[in-house]
């Protein structure tokens, strides 16, 4: 019986790394910035000119797009998407970067695993429930949950 070739992957190219980050391979990093005291978990890929604030824990599994900025002390559940291309013009971009748009993340935000975020803002001291879709703005701290995500209590 043949064996199959097991290799582990894991690329990180021009990553700037603060104190005490643990990344679980294989992951996917480059060209980001993480900050000091930081968890990336496996099958996590943070693309070029992204920024992770510190004491921020990303789980398994999710995809954080270029022109994303995410805060100090936040949570990425397992899964979480993030977007930053439209389809303004009817479909994607095909490499016209003209057209993605950024996202920020603040401080203390929490987001629930397998929701997706559009290209938008969240302020500080906001928890997005699992599942949910961020397609505008949060300018209020809070709950928010559902397709598209809406506001559900204080905190």
């Amino acid at each position: 019986m043949n064996q199959p070739l097991l290799s582990q992957v894991q690329i990180r190219i021009d990553v700037e790394f603060g104190e005490n980050v643990k990344v679980v391979q294989p992951v996917n990093l480059y060209g980001c910035i993480i900050g000091d005291n930081c968890f990336i978990g496996p099958f996590v890929e943070i693309q070029k000119d992204v920024k992770i604030g510190s004491n921020t824990k990303i789980q398994s599994h999710s995809f954080i797009c270029e022109l994303v900025s995410i805060g100090d002390y936040c949570f990425i559940g397992h899964g979480v998407m993030f977007i930053n291309d439209l389809f303004s013009g009817g479909g994607p971009a095909q490499g016209n970067k003209a057209l993605w748009r950024p996202t920020k993340i603040g401080n203390n935000v929490s987001i629930g695993s397998n929701a997706t975020i559009l290209p938008i803002n969240i302020c500080d001291n906001v928890v997005i429930g699992a599942g949910s879709v961020v397609t505008k703005n949060i300018t209020k701290s809070g709950v928010y949950a559902g397709n598209p995500a809406k506001f559900i209590r204080e905190i």
